[in-house]
């Protein structure tokens, strides 16, 4: 009897082992790729084994005819101080220092009185609508007649976590799709070479909460935001470990790319083993395609300068807005770009110095995005491009400390703002009181926000669910809730 080898399982070693299963596993996902073409005579097979399994991108009809096919989230992580850049409250002017009676609740706790901070930017009207904007932002003051200000706006929570939770799932709790995944869930992907839900982060780091913020939650895998970088590797974890050999790799990629090899007769029986092969060839396909995705040579160098390419200040956000325009041109459905990440003076939560905090963000990101929307005009890809802007809360019109400018969050009543895709520019929705502590006309909730994103997008809020802990969940919860009509073109 020959001596048992340590080193050796069922008669090989255990880099034979690992390099003969890495292989068979390709070809699983091989099996795959040939029989979308047309290519095996078995079908791929769901869970039951009765019914054909479906790529669950696939493209979907949505409700109704859309008027957007895009998102594009410029997410202003912090909370940006509506009342210092786009609701114009001329009377905290003159209270400036003075302490008043206004209820506010934040990071500081509730309070019944505060010490006014005045706005430390002046305000003028613009375009044909005459919206007020700040000095904050001279580019995007030139594209208000295309933007519709949402200037009462209320979230659930005063707290960074929670807060940003609700407003990229609905629910202030984890464990929910986010809405990049909503959108992919309904509508699906038009490019089986890209994600349809593309995050891409602060070069400081990323926001408070984490990848909770762009999960799929109860939601398969497939649905959940991917992480995009502006350079180097587009995508992280995608090429082949290093320590693999050349030719093993080679032979790797071969086995992937041959269309014409022999036929493989094998059936899929398990759904959740299909998506992960589906998981895997997108993976592949966007090793392929990535790279071009996010390659901005091709850009012209005008193009480029209008972005602020140009400028070390406005390069990084003006990058990631270059690229969103161009994933959405390949068609990606969900692109998110965080302002801000980290903590404190990294983003735009300023609790202690708000003209050096605002001064610095805002400008960081003014040319970008004004350029984004003169882009996407100039492509004729304006109308079909929903773009949002806005944080997980405002600022309160009073001081949180004794001393300086810095302002506590405000979850009572704050501003966005949405351009493109169907939505009528040019206007201001709902309003705070006179100090910009609280809404008072017309107060929207975030759910309401999420429900006229769903409809440009071409779907009944109220229809759109995933069956899941017994329920068909919903993004903008159980009862029943209107998309903000007016904002509607």
């Amino acid at each position: 009897m020959s001596q048992h080898n340590p080193n050796q399982f069922c008669g090989r070693t255990r880099r034979e082992f690992l390099w003969e299963s890495g292989a068979g596993f390709t070809g699983l996902a091989l099996t795959s790729l040939l029989s979308q073409d047309g290519f095996l005579d078995n079908q791929t097979m769901a869970a039951d084994g009765k019914s054909e399994y479906t790529n669950p991108l696939a493209p979907k009809a949505p409700h109704f005819a859309p008027k957007a096919k895009n998102v594009i989230f410029l997410f202003m992580y912090g909370g940006p101080s509506h009342v210092d850049t786009f609701d114009y409250k001329p009377k905290l002017y003159d209270l400036d220092g003075q302490t008043i009676d206004v209820k506010t609740k934040g990071r500081g706790g509730e309070k019944s009185q505060g010490r006014v901070v005045g706005p430390k930017w002046k305000f003028k009207q613009y375009g044909e609508s005459g919206q007020h904007v700040s000095e904050l932002f001279p580019h995007l003051a030139n594209h208000v007649d295309d933007i519709a200000f949402l200037k009462s706006m209320t979230a659930d929570s005063p707290i960074h976590g929670s807060a940003m939770l609700q407003m990229n799932s609905g629910k202030i709790l984890s464990g929910s799709p986010a809405l990049g995944s909503w959108i992919n869930y309904g509508l699906g992907s038009v490019n089986e070479n890209l994600p349809g839900f593309v995050v891409m982060l602060d070069p400081t780091g990323g926001p408070i909460s984490g990848a909770k913020n762009w999960s799929s939650g109860y939601m398969p895998a497939t649905y959940q935001g991917t992480l995009m970088r502006p350079k180097g590797d587009p995508i992280l974890n995608l090429n082949l470990p290093k320590n693999i050999s050349k030719p093993m790799q080679r032979q790797l990629l071969d086995t992937l790319n041959a269309a014409n090899t022999e036929h493989m007769k094998q059936r899929i029986d398990n759904s959740n083993l299909a998506a992960r092969i589906s998981s895997y060839e997108l993976a592949y396909k966007m090793q392929q395609h990535a790279p071009e995705a996010v390659d901005i040579s091709q850009e012209t160098q005008q193009t480029q300068e209008k972005y602020g390419l140009n400028n070390e200040r406005t390069l990084d956000f003006g990058r990631r807005c270059l690229l969103s325009r161009r994933l959405i041109e390949r068609g990606v459905r969900f692109v998110q770009l965080y302002s801000g990440g980290h903590h404190n003076d990294n983003n735009w939560d300023a609790h202690g110095d708000l003209e050096k905090n605002h001064n610095y963000h805002a400008f960081n990101t003014d040319q970008p995005i004004a350029a984004l929307i003169q882009d996407l005009k100039e492509r004729d890809l304006f109308d079909e491009t929903l773009i949002i802007w806005g944080g997980e809360f405002g600022r309160q019109p009073t001081a949180e400390y004794a001393q300086g400018t810095g302002r506590d969050h405000n979850s009572y009543g704050f501003t966005m703002w949405m351009a493109g895709g169907g939505i009528k520019g040019g206007q201001s929705v709902g309003a705070t009181d006179e100090l910009g502590s609280a809404a008072v006309e017309r107060p929207f909730h975030v759910k309401h926000l999420h429900a006229t994103i769903l409809n440009q997008l071409g779907f009944d809020p109220n229809r759109l669910s995933y069956f899941y802990g017994g329920l068909d969940q919903k993004l903008v919860g159980v009862e029943h809730v209107e998309p903000i009509h007016e904002l509607i073109g």
